[in-house]
């Protein structure tokens, strides 16, 4: 019945949303960067951050500072939706949550003191990765539903890490957003606050399984994303093009607008290739060694970018001309 509840109230609290947003003015206005032609409401993804919120509130006693600073980072993100913020506000307040998340969970006690960096590279990049890859039309739904599946799997099945609601609840907050994204012409998308929210959960969760006996392997839930976010940096780095100036050079972008893929088969198939790694891992992990399996998974990926990048970037300089 809880279930139900935080199914209608999530919903009922969009519908305001959508009210606020629009006599607010807070909507995409498409640019040359842009994957869309047409005014949306930006910032839905504020649902993610409220569902999250519930989740905390039902366990906040086990998790007080991973929780607020979900809000933290969450809260400064949606603001960065009004009204554009200074990119090293936003990285200041990216590192203060990472350090009140790590804190929270006692991984300063877990790991040696020069490790402490490395952890905070490593989710600071997932944060921007995933916040990278919301540009088109149920990417960032549908890919966080699959993952926070398959953590509640892993949950349910193998290792009991975490209270259920707190993947239940933003399960539920992707499948009402889904409903208004995952369409030929999306009313709404999630914007900074959903995609870096849902990033920010994403790892709160994979740290706690990792805490609780978990192996490392399972951040190759994330492959898919970071194959395209990494190489596409690197990419640019490669090129001497400033890596925080927006571009539209992200493979699924190429894709969506040089190649001209319908939005929603391309983030059908980003979600579809991560299905199938995760089934991968899940199921080689009891009798295959570590490196071997994130030999497997990372691999393709990597190697698919090489190939179709090119080509997809020789189509950019034809339009160009054209």
């Amino acid at each position: 019945m809880i279930y139900f509840l935080v199914l209608v109230l999530l919903w009922v609290s969009l519908m305001v949303y959508f009210r606020i947003a629009v006599h607010y003015r807070i909507i995409d206005r498409p640019n040359d960067r842009s994957s869309h032609s047409s005014f949306t409401i930006r910032g839905a993804g504020v649902i993610f951050l409220m569902a999250m919120m519930l989740a905390g509130w039902l366990h906040f006693d086990n998790y007080k500072l991973p929780i607020l600073a979900t809000l933290l980072i969450g809260g400064i993100s949606f603001i960065d939706d009004r009204v554009s913020l200074s990119y090293r506000l936003r990285i200041l307040v990216q590192v203060l949550s990472t350090g009140f998340l790590l804190y929270g969970l006692k991984f300063h006690t877990f790991f040696p003191l020069w490790a402490i960096p490395l952890l905070y590279i490593l989710v600071l990049g997932i944060i921007n990765a995933y916040n990278f890859m919301d540009g088109i039309n149920g990417m960032t739904g549908l890919y966080s539903l699959l993952v926070l599946g398959a953590l509640q799997y892993i949950n349910f099945h193998i290792l009991h890490f975490i209270e259920a609601d707190m993947i239940w609840f933003p399960m539920l907050a992707c499948l009402v957003f889904l409903f208004f994204n995952f369409r030929k012409k999306a009313k709404c998308f999630a914007g900074d606050v959903g995609s870096i929210s849902m990033a920010f959960w994403v790892v709160f969760l994979l740290l706690v399984l990792i805490r609780s006996g978990g192996s490392w392997l399972y951040f190759l839930f994330l492959t898919v994303y970071g194959a395209d976010a990494g190489m596409t940096v690197l990419h640019r780095l490669l090129r001497k093009k400033n890596i925080f100036e927006p571009h539209r050079t992200y493979l699924f972008q190429l894709l969506a607008n040089e190649a001209a893929w319908p939005h929603l088969l391309v983030s059908t198939i980003y979600t579809g290739i991560q299905a199938v790694m995760i089934i991968l891992i899940l199921w080689l992990q009891p009798f295959v060694p570590s490196a071997v399996i994130a030999t497997i998974i990372l691999l393709p990926p990597f190697l698919a970018y090489l190939l179709l990048k090119p080509h997809l970037m020789r189509l950019v300089k034809e339009h160009e001309k054209a």
